[in-house]
């Protein structure tokens, strides 16, 4: 199983950037796929999931601003990210729990200035 992200990068407080993971070796479909975020001194943190049917689930202090979204052909998912705060900034990582394990993409830098 392989996720690679793409996306991120500097923008500042009130912009907006998108991600994305694409996942290899498995049967992308029937997972839930998820992002997660590690700022700098924090333990890492669930911000989104969507399970296979579709449904989004988002933690609280990005409910209304993040968006993640499935593309079953592209066997991608991404996470539009909108109203971006200073608390937003952290490395995010894709993440597949499937076959019993944990997998996880390398993580890709998003730094919100304000």
């Amino acid at each position: 199983v392989q996720l690679q992200a793409s996306g991120g990068g500097s923008v500042q407080a009130g912009g907006s950037v998108r991600l994305s993971c694409k996942a290899t070796g498995i049967n992308f479909s029937i997972y839930t796929l998820a992002w997660y975020r590690q700022a700098p001194g924090k333990e890492r943190e669930l911000v989104a999931n969507i399970t296979s049917s579709g449904q989004g689930n988002y933690e609280d202090s990005v409910q209304g601003r993040f968006t993640i979204s499935r593309d079953n052909a592209r066997r991608t998912v991404s996470l539009q990210m909108y109203s971006l705060k200073a608390e937003d900034t952290a490395v995010y990582y894709c993440n597949v729990g499937a076959r019993g394990r944990q997998f996880w993409g390398r993580g890709t830098q998003v730094t919100v200035s304000s």
